[in-house]
This record gives C-alpha cells, sequence and structure tokens, in this order.
C-alpha cells in the first residue's frame, strides 16, 4: 500500500512541477489540486498524508531524507 501512495506521489509532483497553474492552485488549495490531479474524492485523513508527503517531496532534496520523511507520514 505504501508503494502505491508513494507512486502517486511522484505522479502528482510530476504533474504539479510541470503545470505551473495546477502548481499555483496546490499552494493555495491542496486538497482540490490533487483531487484533480487524481480524479478522486478521498477522505481526508488519507489526502492529508499524500499532501504532506506531496510537500516534502517537492522541498526535500536528498531522497534518503524524503523516504524517512515519507516512513513518518504513513506511520501516525
Amino acid at each position: 500500500m505504501e508503494k502505491i501512495i508513494l507512486e502517486k506521489v511522484n505522479e502528482v509532483v510530476d504533474k504539479l512541477q510541470s503545470d505551473d497553474k495546477l502548481m499555483a492552485q496546490f499552494k493555495k488549495e491542496p486538497v482540490k489540486a490533487l483531487e484533480k490531479i487524481l480524479g478522486v474524492d478521498l477522505p481526508d485523513d488519507v489526502i492529508e498524508k499524500i499532501i504532506d508527503a506531496v510537500k516534502a517531496k517537492l522541498t526535500v532534496d536528498d531522497i534518503g531524507d524524503l523516504l524517512s520523511a515519507a516512513k513518518k507520514i504513513f506511520s501516525k
């Protein structure tokens, strides 16, 4: 399950980085932007975890730090 979520996080990050309008929407309304990208309405607890992981991936330079951050997010 964690692998699937991380794949979705990567997909979202790729789309955000390639579309300035989506990135602006994500910064303003992350839930709406994420649901638009994924095409589904997810439970709040799931969407918040994905948002946190996307934000971490967008700002983390070192892949080891990303994996550590993702583990912390999904272990809550």
